[in-house]
């Protein structure tokens, strides 16, 4: 869980980045986080064990 803390704030800025240099990323980028949140809501985060 501490890990999907740590990683969602360097997802999006990153995301925020790439749309500022390249605005027609925005598309892909949004379909990809939402195909990414839709898997970890249904798989849940139990299943991403880093140790």
């Amino acid at each position: 869980m501490n890990l999907n803390l740590a990683l969602t704030p360097l997802i999006s800025l990153l995301a925020g980045i790439l749309i500022l240099a390249m605005p027609r990323l925005l598309n892909f980028i949004v379909a990809i986080y939402l195909i990414v949140i839709g898997l970890v809501g249904l798989f849940g985060v139990g299943g991403l064990h880093m140790r």
